[in-house]
C-alpha cells in the first residue's frame, strides 16, 4: 500500500507542494548524529574551489541549494564532491524562485511565499538529516585550522543544545596576488544550531532570523578560521536593497563593507583603520596565501578594535 505524503509543516503561499517545508524531525526516521553544512548559492563557481573541498573535509554532510546560477555552480559543486569521494555525503538541490532582496523587498514579501528569504531558508534546511546544521555562504573559505575546529564540533556539540558563532574576516581581492583584509571590525554571527522546532527561521525587518531559546549556550569559535572572499570587480551588494533603506543601527556591518569597498576603489584603503594589505609570493594566489600562511602567522587577537557587529 502506498502511503499518501504527509501534510506540509509550512505550506508555501503559492500552493506548489515541491516547495512546501517538511521537517525531517517530524518523520519516522530519527535525525542522525552529526553536522550538516547548508549552502545557499547563486553564481559562486569562482569561489567553490576554495570553499567546498574544505567543507566536505570538515562536516558529515553538505547540502547545496542553487538559486538560479548561470555560471555552472551546481555542476561544479557536484564534480567537486565526486572528485573528493564524497558523493554520498553531498546533496545538491535547485530552488528556481527569485528571492526578495534583503531590506525593503524582504519586508514586503509574505514569510511563507517562495520568494521570501524566510521560506527559502526553511526549505533549504528541511533537507538536513543530522542533529546539527550550519548555515554557510558560497564565498566563505576555511583554513586548515577551521576544518579541524568543525570536525571537533561535529561530535562535541551532540546533545548540548548550544549554538556556535563563527568569526569571519572579509577580504577584497584586487587581483591574483593582492587583497585587502578587514581586521578592524569583529563580524560575529551564529552559524551552527541544533535541528528542531525551536531553531527555525522567522521573518525580521531586513532579513531572515534563526530563532533559538534564550537558555541555549552560545559558543564562539576561534578567530582566523574563516575568510569571506569578495572580488573588487563584482557588485557584492547586489542582493541587498539600497543601503539607504536600512536604519543605521541595524546594518552597521553592511555600512562597514561599503566603507571598505569605497576606500579600496578610491586608492585610500590604508587610511581605514583595521584594513591590511596582503600580497602573496610569486606563483601563489592571494586567497591561498591567506588561508595557508598569512592568517596562521598573524599575531592573536586578530581583531583589536572594539567595533563588533553581531547579527
Amino acid at each position: 500500500m502506498v502511503m499518501p505524503p504527509r501534510g506540509a509543516d509550512i505550506p508555501c503561499l503559492e500552493g506548489d507542494p515541491a516547495y512546501d517545508v517538511r521537517w525531517a524531525w517530524n518523520t519516522d526516521e530519527p535525525l542522525r548524529p552529526g553536522l550538516t553544512c547548508v549552502f545557499r548559492v547563486k553564481d559562486e563557481a569562482r569561489n567553490l574551489p576554495w570553499v567546498l573541498p574544505q567543507m566536505l573535509d570538515a562536516v558529515d554532510h553538505v547540502v547545496l541549494v542553487d538559486n538560479g546560477s548561470t555560471d555552472g555552480t551546481a555542476e561544479l559543486a557536484q564534480q567537486i564532491a565526486d572528485d573528493a569521494g564524497a558523493t554520498d555525503r553531498y546533496t545538491g538541490v535547485a530552488y528556481p524562485h527569485r528571492v526578495s532582496r534583503a531590506g525593503s523587498e524582504h519586508l514586503a514579501t509574505p514569510p511563507d511565499s517562495v520568494h521570501s528569504l524566510t521560506h527559502f531558508y526553511n526549505w533549504a534546511f528541511s533537507h538536513v538529516r543530522t542533529t546539527y546544521s550550519m548555515k554557510w555562504d558560497g564565498d566563505m573559505a576555511l583554513t586548515r585550522e577551521g576544518v579541524g575546529v568543525l570536525r571537533d564540533l561535529s561530535w562535541q556539540l551532540q546533545g548540548s543544545g548550544a549554538v556556535v558563532a563563527v568569526p569571519r574576516h572579509p577580504i577584497v581581492v584586487e587581483h591574483d596576488r593582492l587583497a585587502w583584509i578587514d581586521l578592524g571590525s569583529r563580524f560575529l554571527e551564529p552559524w551552527i544550531y541544533p535541528m528542531g522546532p525551536a531553531f527555525t527561521y522567522v521573518k525580521a525587518f531586513e532579513w531572515e532570523v534563526r530563532e533559538f531559546p534564550p537558555s541555549s549556550e552560545r559558543v564562539v569559535a576561534p578567530e582566523g578560521m574563516t575568510i569571506e572572499v569578495k572580488w573588487l570587480e563584482d557588485d557584492e551588494l547586489a542582493h541587498w536593497s539600497p543601503i539607504e533603506d536600512f536604519p543605521p543601527s541595524r546594518v552597521q556591518r553592511k555600512r562597514r563593507e561599503q566603507e571598505v569597498d569605497r576606500a579600496i576603489r578610491a586608492g585610500r584603503a590604508e587610511e581605514v583603520e583595521g584594513i591590511h594589505r596582503v600580497e602573496s609570493p610569486d606563483g601563489v594566489h592571494v586567497v591561498d596565501h591567506l588561508l595557508t600562511t598569512w592568517l596562521r602567522e598573524r599575531e592573536r587577537p586578530l581583531v583589536r578594535r572594539a567595533a563588533r557587529f553581531d547579527v
